[in-house]
């Protein structure tokens, strides 16, 4: 969709007043001014006027619990993905905001809105996202103050950012970060001297996954839930 059209549609503006207001320089995409009308608006990304976030209306918004062995993809021809876990009617336009590997289970996001899951994801944004995480071993103190401190993973050069752990049992931490990184987690426990046997996301931003919500299980955003995000 070009990008007056968006914000015509996006806002109470003509879509005169929009190629207007992107003249003036009124408009910014992905954090980066921009003036041309005819700009292709992607479904990711960030729309802002006037430094407020535009979103289409009749926008979809749900958190489900994904269960194991299910891959976060919206089509896939030899695994089962997240969205064939809702019904047919539900899951058109639909995508997903940070994925999990098949292995990791918990608070999945899948929207319409492409802005709002650009706020969800976005390195600059850095919205917490925490994980309950089994461990072969329990975690030294000297462990927990390099998780929180900040540590170089196997192939990088830049150190993570700071996390924060709580004990949760001898075994059983929750590990909150702030990035997206390649597998993070369990490279960053690996990088102490560790082993992730499980990993359950539990929160992301303000949203908490719903104990009511049994695996493979979904319900919609309440709206304090959506605007808790970025």
């Amino acid at each position: 969709m070009r990008l007056d059209y968006f914000i015509a549609n996006a806002s109470n503006l003509s879509r005169k007043e929009a190629k207007r207001a992107i003249g003036k320089g009124q408009v910014e995409r992905n954090g980066n001014l921009c003036r041309l009308a005819a700009t292709q608006v992607e479904p990711e990304d960030l729309i802002t006027l006037e430094g407020a976030a535009l979103a289409l209306p009749g926008e979809r918004y749900l958190m489900l619990f994904k269960p194991e062995g299910v891959i976060s993809a919206t089509t896939d021809s030899q695994q089962s993905t997240v969205l064939d876990l809702l019904p047919a009617s539900t899951r058109e336009g639909l995508h997903i905001a940070g994925r999990l590997d098949l292995d990791t289970t918990g608070l999945l996001l899948l929207t319409t809105d492409g802005q709002w899951s650009h706020r969800v994801t976005s390195p600059r944004i850095k919205c917490d996202k925490s994980y309950q995480v089994g461990l072969t071993e329990p975690l030294s103190p000297e462990a927990v103050n390099l998780l929180e401190r900040g540590l170089i993973l196997n192939g990088e050069t830049v150190p993570t950012q700071p996390a924060n752990v709580r004990l949760l049992d001898s075994r059983l931490i929750e590990l909150t970060i702030r990035e997206g990184r390649y597998h993070q987690v369990k490279r960053m426990v690996a990088a102490v001297g560790n082993h992730v046997t499980s990993l359950h996301r539990v929160r992301i931003g303000g949203i908490t996954l719903d104990s009511a919500l049994a695996p493979g299980e979904f319900r919609s955003l309440t709206a304090d839930e959506i605007s808790s995000v970025g």
